[in-house]
């Protein structure tokens, strides 16, 4: 029986929409883009695909729902931009099946211009239909925080810029299935401005507590006792906290690749951001030192090495550049993380603590780079010989502080 929906893309945008549209009773179809990393655990993709959700590789299935949402993976491209490989790719198979009165919808994060200027080419020169006449043609930025338990699909609110007013309100009408609340931008472009704008500011907000962390530090300031004063002021102030670097699948723009215009503060965000990894491992030989050893032949634990809490992805984790420059200074480096069973840099394995608490007591330094919620800081923070926490998770005291 054909599906209602076909969500194109299975990683960390497609997946979670596909799971809300399920627990919504909508029937859907995934189709795989590429060899996507997945952003739900086991136990969830396998109630879904007990809600009658599953994925297909035929194609032909595209060309038989009413709504297609193109959830395509764009990463950072050679040139700096967002490569809008896959993008393409979803875009010509959908539109050699596509038909009348389907609804289309992108996801991905996209710079503005790219739905009217490039996906609708794509569809129409592959399909013989017209956007705005025989297909609805719409962009809505994805808004999933991967294992958020209080902001989830169904309440955060979702934003629609349709090519025409009756593709919006189509578009509208999908997402109102899914979600408490549709909110209607004026058009594509501010739809997808959106985007540009909500991921820009998590990356310029967290530079700015990055840079402020170093600063603090050189000035002997507790920065996470500011921060905790800070963020008491009811307006005008939100809390964002400093880390060893920014991972994720969001990435900042500043459409110099796409458009030519440089957006600085975005620019300046990204230089400071990508100078935490090196800044963690120079404050580890630094405590290193302090305690009369050097970095050279040091036995180092990273503590989580995923992206985010309590989640497997990797995707732009710091962990891996920190790993490579604490071994470029002769350092003998090991992990633990309970959601990463093994892993390579270098394309070489490293080695995985099996018995934490052994393997923190035995490092000549620890350091937090992820705190997943099956740590016990107090426990770790006692019996490590060192530790430096990069997310500010210890107690007061228990360890140095980034």
């Amino acid at each position: 029986m054909p599906a209602d929906l076909a969500v194109i893309g299975l990683g960390p945008y497609g997946l979670p929409l596909a799971q809300a549209a399920v627990a919504a009773g909508i029937s859907t179809i995934g189709y795989r883009t590429g060899p996507e990393p997945g952003s739900l655990s086991a136990a969830e993709q396998r109630r879904m695909l007990a809600q009658g959700f599953r994925t297909t590789a035929n194609a032909t299935e595209l060309g038989r729902v009413r709504t297609a949402v193109i959830c395509a993976p764009t990463p950072r491209g050679a040139d700096g931009g967002l490569d809008l490989g896959q993008v393409e790719t979803a875009a010509r198979t959908l539109a050699a099946r596509l038909r009348p009165h389907t609804t289309v919808i992108l996801e991905s994060p996209v710079p503005p211009g790219t739905t009217e200027g490039h996906l609708l080419r794509l569809l129409e020169s592959g399909s013989g239909l017209r956007a705005g006449r025989d297909f609805h043609l719409a962009y809505s930025p994805s808004r999933v925080d991967p294992g958020n338990r209080d902001h989830t699909p169904a309440n955060t609110p979702k934003v629609i810029g349709g090519l025409t007013p009756a593709c919006t309100e189509s578009a509208a009408a999908f997402y109102g299935r899914i979600t408490d609340k549709v909110v209607r931008a004026r058009g594509l472009r501010e739809a997808e401005t959106v985007q540009l704008l909500e991921t820009n500011f998590r990356h310029v907000n967290i530079a700015l507590v990055n840079e402020m962390a170093a600063l603090c530090h050189d000035l002997g300031i507790d920065l996470w006792d500011v921060l905790r004063c800070a963020e008491t002021k009811p307006f005008g102030f939100q809390a964002f906290r400093p880390g060893p670097g920014v991972g994720g699948h969001a990435v900042p723009q500043d459409l110099t690749a796409h458009a030519g215009r440089t957006l600085r503060m975005a620019e300046l965000a990204q230089e400071v951001n990508s100078r935490m990894p090196r800044y963690v491992v120079q404050r580890a030989a630094a405590l290193l030192n302090e305690h009369g050893k050097s970095a050279r032949g040091a036995r180092v634990l990273l503590l989580g090495v995923t992206y985010k809490p309590d989640l497997a992805d990797r995707q732009g984790s710091p962990a891996q550049e920190i790993a490579v420059r604490l071994m470029e200074l002769g350092a003998s480096v090991s992990y633990h993380d309970p959601h990463v069973p093994s892993w390579n840099v270098l394309d070489h394995p490293v080695p995985r603590a099996d018995s934490l608490y052994e393997a923190a007591a035995d490092a000549d330094l620890t350091i937090l780079l992820q705190h997943h919620r099956t740590y016990d800081l107090q426990g770790l923070s006692v019996k490590a010989q060192l530790m430096l926490d990069t997310r500010g998770a210890t107690p007061t005291g228990a360890a140095h502080r980034l």
